[in-house]
């Protein structure tokens, strides 16, 4: 049973270490709130615009923008902390391929303290 693994229980510990370190503030980028999205790319066309960028600059931008925005908080599609040239989501596939078996983060809870 993969679960009584070391190898398992240390990819558990990286992926805590992860989200106390990165605070993402969901799994996957489908599962950001709306209104996070919403108040991204308002800030972001807000900024272009002070920047003087054109509309069809800004509608070209925006995408970029938060698709970066996603790679911050998201936790699949962050940089791994102890390797920042792979994301969260390569080090589970790394994991899937070595123990042989689907392994999925559903959900998480990050507690903050002060």
């Amino acid at each position: 049973f993969v679960a009584r693994n070391d190898d398992f229980g240390q990819l558990g510990k990286d992926l805590c270490m992860q989200i106390a370190a990165q605070a993402p503030l969901a799994v996957t980028a489908e599962e950001i709130p709306e209104e996070e999205v919403v108040r991204e790319k308002q800030v972001v066309e807000a900024l272009l615009k002070e920047e003087g960028k054109k509309p069809e600059q800004i509608e070209k931008i925006v995408p970029g923008k938060l698709k970066k925005f996603y790679s911050e908080v998201a936790l699949l599609e962050q940089p791994y902390i102890k390797d920042p040239k792979s994301t969260v989501q390569d080090l589970i596939k790394e994991a899937i391929s070595k123990f042989g078996e689907n392994i999925t983060v559903g959900r998480f809870t990050r507690y903050q303290v002060g």
